[in-house]
């Protein structure tokens, strides 16, 4: 994959994700940003910038698929939750991906961040424990290297 198809999901993202905000309000873009700019890899990148598309938009994994490429759409399927579906459920499917997983350690990171919120409760301390498990949970992957 080259950073050219980096470029490409980041302008789908973009796209995609136009008009959307945070939980702080802030324009939603920054999120893919941010978890996409702590991969390492264009492969990791480029569902770093998609991997909400699927789950936040009217983006279908055929469409990902027809421009990335059957890997990248397995991963994005991956990272995205599905309807219903119970998190440990998740988290087993996204741990079977060696990019998912990957990527959604970083997502993990990000929406852990508390100080991107201007008044914290005790229901965004009870999401960041939540995460944080995810986070211990994922890490053991025989590979995610540290």
């Amino acid at each position: 994959m080259l950073s050219q198809d980096v470029e490409t999901a980041k302008a789908w993202a973009e796209k995609q994700h136009q008009g959307q905000v945070d939980k702080s309000g802030a324009p939603y873009i920054g999120h893919p940003a941010r978890v996409a700019g702590r991969l390492e890899t264009p492969e990791a990148q480029v569902v770093g910038w998609l991997h909400d598309t699927v789950e936040d938009t009217s983006l279908t994994l055929e469409e990902v698929e027809a421009q990335f490429g059957t890997e990248t759409a397995a991963a994005v399927d991956a990272v995205s939750r599905r309807p219903g579906e119970e998190w440990e459920t998740y988290l087993r499917r996204v741990k079977e991906n060696p990019t998912a997983c990957i990527v959604k350690i970083s997502d993990l990171i990000d929406n852990s961040n508390l100080s991107r919120l201007e008044h914290i409760t005790m229901k965004d301390v009870m999401r960041q424990a939540k995460y944080n498990q995810a986070l211990q949970y994922l890490m053991s992957s025989s590979f995610v290297a540290f």
